[in-house]
């Protein structure tokens, strides 16, 4: 989309994109196949892209607090004259959709089908918007620890207490002999926000693929008064750390690619857990009981024991070995 924009000649096109993995694609395709094009590429956050904006291109997600929360930073920014084309997979759309839109543009035409997906069509952005629902706070307790999360719908969770984080959280050990915990995939940040909290020497640095994840984490350690000892950085798994330069990371890894199951992205970061990590480091980890994780934390980390198990989750202490 965004190439078929420069090609049709757009003067300047700004893009949002929340995953890191797009965004580095988007850019070696511009590269390799349009490189007299990339002066007239720039990305913003999701608050900034359509700011004054008359076009506005937008693939349809599949979440629909994702979508309105979407809509809502357009229509906030958009001019008056804007004109918003979303496009998705017939299968994938419902009268949600355009309840959603309705809700924020006085006028909204739905396409003819082709090759099974169509475009719908948003105008007049409504002078009276009505207010967004996300960011979300909620205030969690663990073991008798209140913290709270401020978080977008593009977060994994948003800004709920995953009950494989809160398994990990109950039975973190002792983490009184590292000054630095590595937040892997950090999510909303309630790993790393709740280590600060209850290990006040600790300073955490948090990264995740998604910059939605990135701003909730550092929304959340704000609103804990955390923003001095937490830190949160959109990256490509550990790339920015070096070899052997860490001595505790915590992992709750996706089990997905957008709509794709897949183990390929756990193991990705697991081997960059393994990576960065020094010798007698330890990587903290939860996972789906029936991913069956530990022997791949075995072989790929170290020796791995379980800290607890429920129904439902494993949560296990890997060691790298010299």
């Amino acid at each position: 989309m965004t190439l078929g924009a420069l090609a049709l000649g757009s003067t300047s096109v700004r893009v949002h994109t929340d995953s890191l993995t797009a965004r580095h694609a988007i850019e070696a395709n511009i590269r390799q196949l349009m490189p007299e094009a990339s002066e007239r590429l720039q990305f913003f956050s999701l608050a900034e892209v359509a700011e004054q904006a008359a076009t506005i291109l937008l693939t349809l997600p599949r979440g629909l607090d994702v979508l309105d929360e979407q809509l809502a930073a357009i229509a906030a920014v958009a001019t008056p004259e804007a004109t918003l084309f979303a496009g998705g997979r017939i299968k994938h759309m419902s009268r949600s959709i355009n309840d959603l839109l309705i809700s924020r543009f006085t006028r909204v035409d739905v396409s003819l089908a082709r090759q099974k997906s169509r475009v719908l069509t948003a105008s007049l952005p409504l002078a009276q918007q009505p207010p967004s629902r996300f960011p979300a706070t909620a205030t969690h307790q663990v073991k008798g620890n209140s913290f709270s999360l401020h978080a977008g719908a593009g977060t994994f969770g948003a800004a709920r207490l995953d009950p494989g984080t809160r398994l990990l959280l109950e039975n973190l050990p002792d983490l009184g002999a590292h000054k630095t915990l590595v937040d892997l995939a950090c999510g909303n940040g309630s790993i790393g926000v709740y280590a600060a909290l209850t290990h006040p020497h600790i300073q955490v640095d948090a990264s995740d693929h998604s910059a939605s994840a990135v701003a909730s984490t550092l929304a959340a350690a704000q609103l804990n008064g955390l923003s001095q000892r937490v830190s949160a950085t959109q990256d490509d798994a550990l790339r920015r750390l070096p070899d052997a330069s860490a001595t505790l990371i915590t992992l709750n890894p996706p089990f997905h690619i957008g709509n794709t199951v897949t183990a390929d992205i756990a193991f990705k970061l697991i081997d960059d857990a393994a990576r960065v990590l020094a010798p007698g480091g330890t990587l903290l980890c939860v996972f789906n009981s029936h991913l069956r994780y530990r022997n791949e934390l075995v072989r790929r980390v170290g020796p791995t024991t379980q800290l607890a198990r429920d129904k439902t989750f494993t949560v296990t202490a890997s060691v790298k070995g010299s």
